[in-house]
């Protein structure tokens, strides 16, 4: 019989500290609700006492969120627990997750305190938990250079204080599958209490070995995995959710493990996720990269005609990846429409699809087909776009190589139309300059890209533009089949997320 395997997902709280990985509060939200769609079954939705901003964003998902468990971070210290229950309290199903450094480094350096006051410090917090919220995690930090003997200790104390899911993370991603096996292993031999409670693990990927380790604990007793989308997280990242799924279910045969995941919601998820952070996984990525279905070779391409089980171990289709998605263009209406946003696991209110509508609309009179992905992009937009402040009116750019460059731009900011003319070397920095100018304000562009959505003369380009302003950092993305007024979108956009 297959051991269900329960997938904390982190990407909203460990993987929004990957650089260039930062979410406004209704990105987090969007993102929320699709990995609830995905299936997870804990959505870690932040660390609530780190700023309001994370605080409003963990109260928001634990409104939203229904079918998983909600879990907010905090440091073993009473302030942080308090803040974590405060921004939980009202979800369907709330967890505190609560930490404290165990390896000798940790506790000597960055905690400054003795082993037998970490011990207690845990104890009290954990109880403390435990008093106001109906679950509670314990991780230990930095497990894998901590002692065992110790690790058994704080892991009995806190689990007779209430604890019911211990976590053993490799937290910065050092040790190897077979030693993280028997250290699992040995804890549990040293415990009296912790085969009693879930054990989870929480793998990184510094050297490489994040999904293999994850999998190795599993074989000494593990029944929770922590993870993110893409792999994203600090420095190297973590144990990628759709490796983690994949191998489950592909090697089912060797490691017995099944979970609750949606497969087919994992390309979904994987690209909301690029959308949001404009940050792309690499062609080569198992199970999400562009290449993971592609066949160049002209041996595989003969072999995958006559039977794609020769070079394909699983189907696109398995996690989400369509192969006919051209069904609808600037003849379709709004009820063929609709079906095509079911099909792809959208639902919208009729004022919503509304909107969507128009735009695909101006889209289809654009493009000669359009693809799932173009689709994607409307919906990421419209949701990423909704409140802004600052909106595009219209530019106008004078360009060529015998002439200066200059835009005119317009915009809408809170009713008030202002319009700005400026030149530089080229269409965009034209651009950017005439909107500084709009804003009367001094922003620093730390980084520009524009990539096509699809294949095509007539793709979307989408443009993420990093902003810094005032010591933090700012990204904004936005489409269009013009690239200028993609770059200008997401510029706007950027700005947006500062006021």
């Amino acid at each position: 019989m297959s051991k269900v395997i329960k997938f904390f997902d982190t990407t909203l709280r460990d993987g929004e500290q990957s650089p260039g990985c930062s979410m406004n509060i209704r990105e987090k939200v969007m993102l929320a609700k699709q990995l609830e769609k995905l299936g997870v079954d804990i959505i870690e939705a932040g660390f609530a006492a780190a700023s309001p901003g994370d605080f409003e964003s963990v109260q928001r998902i634990a409104a939203e969120i229904k079918n998983s468990t909600v879990a907010v971070l905090a440091r073993a210290v009473k302030e942080d627990i308090d803040k974590a229950w405060e921004a939980v309290i009202d979800a369907a199903k709330p967890r505190i997750h609560t930490f404290i450094a165990t390896s000798d480094i940790h506790m000597e350096h960055k905690l400054k305190m003795k082993p037998e006051e970490v011990i207690k410090r845990a104890e009290e917090m954990v109880r403390y938990a435990c008093s106001l919220c109906p679950e509670v995690e314990f991780s230990a930090e930095d497990a894998t250079r901590s002692d065992p003997d110790f690790l058994a200790e704080i892991f009995d104390r806190t689990i007779e204080a209430g604890a019911k899911i211990i976590n053993i993370p490799d937290t910065v991603g050092y040790t190897t599958p077979n030693e993280f096996y028997d250290f699992i292993m040995e804890i549990r031999s040293k415990s009296k209490h912790l085969d009693k409670v879930e054990i989870s693990v929480h793998c990184h990927n510094d050297l490489g070995l994040a999904v293999a380790n994850t999998l190795a604990a599993a074989k000494a007793g593990a029944t929770q995995f922590e993870c993110t989308i893409n792999g994203i997280g600090e420095r190297a990242g973590n144990a990628a959710l759709e490796e983690l799924v994949m191998i489950m279910n592909v090697r089912r045969d060797i490691y017995g493990l099944k979970s609750n995941i949606n497969t087919r919601e994992i390309m979904k998820t994987s690209h909301l996720l690029s959308s949001i952070t404009g940050v792309g996984v690499q062609p080569n990525k198992a199970i999400v990269g562009a290449n993971a279905f592609a066949h160049e070779s002209g041996i595989h391409q003969h072999g995958v005609l006559n039977h794609r089980a020769t070079y394909e171990i699983m189907t696109p289709e398995s996690v989400g990846v369509t192969t006919d998605n051209i069904v609808i263009g600037k003849h379709s209406g709004r009820h063929a429409f609709r079906d095509k946003l079911k099909s792809m696991g959208y639902e919208l209110s009729e004022e919503e699809l509304n909107k969507a509508f128009k735009e695909f609309k101006k889209l289809a009179d654009k493009k000669k087909q359009i693809y799932d992905k173009d689709i994607d992009a409307i919906i990421t937009e419209r949701e990423v776009r909704k409140d802004d402040k600052y909106k595009l009116v219209r530019f106008v750019i004078n360009s060529g190589n015998t002439i200066t460059t200059t835009a005119t731009v317009l915009l809408n900011i809170d009713g008030k139309e202002i319009e700005r003319i400026a030149s530089a070397a080229g269409p965009v920095d034209a651009a950017f300059s005439a909107i500084d100018k709009c804003l009367d304000i001094d922003v620093e562009l730390e980084d520009y890209s524009i990539q096509s959505v699809t294949e095509g003369t007539d793709a979307l380009g989408y443009s993420v533009v990093k902003l810094r302003y005032e010591g933090n950092s700012y990204t904004g993305r936005s489409t269009s089949i013009n690239i200028v007024e993609a770059s200008i979108g997401a510029y706007l956009n950027a700005l947006n997320t500062i006021n």
